[in-house]
């Protein structure tokens, strides 16, 4: 676990927290991500569960389906994933299912966080890939449109 990122690393997640925003629009939790490969965004998305009725509609699992289309391939291999929230187990296990070498999230997830704090999919050694994981990158922004977007619903 790094707590050091690059000014480049910081630009990528500040593109995942304007895509988390995006989500606002429909009134989905407020979760973004961006993949990165060769320097440039191949793939985003946020959450869409509320506009698509669909459970699996999660910013993750968009952005992994648009990196690969971008690529033309399931492997999206030598990129980056950079998602405002620790992924839950569907994500941690696309995640894994497509190569993805690294992940970098911004806040942890203590209800369904499957990147070390519920689950520790990502790190599972019987599983065909273990990608390098970091978190804290711009944590607290990500964890403040979280919170804001609770706020009221609780």
């Amino acid at each position: 676990m790094s707590t050091h990122f690059f000014p480049r690393e910081e630009y990528f997640m500040r593109l995942a927290l304007r895509e988390a925003t995006r989500a606002l629009e429909h009134d989905d939790v407020p979760i973004g991500a961006v993949i990165v490969h060769g320097g440039e965004v191949i793939g985003s998305g946020h959450n869409e569960r509320e506009v698509r009725a669909d459970p699996t509609a999660h910013a993750e699992m968009i952005a992994l389906r648009e990196a690969a289309r971008t690529l033309g391939t399931w492997r999206v291999l030598d990129s980056v994933m950079y998602v405002t929230l620790e992924p839950c187990a569907m994500c941690a296990g696309a995640i894994v299912l497509a190569r993805l070498p690294r992940l970098v999230f911004g806040t942890t997830d203590p209800k369904a966080g499957a990147a070390g704090s519920v689950l520790d999919v990502l790190d599972e050694p019987r599983l065909s890939h273990r990608p390098q994981v970091e978190r804290g990158l711009l944590a607290e922004e990500c964890a403040e449109l979280l919170r804001t977007f609770f706020a009221p619903r609780r």
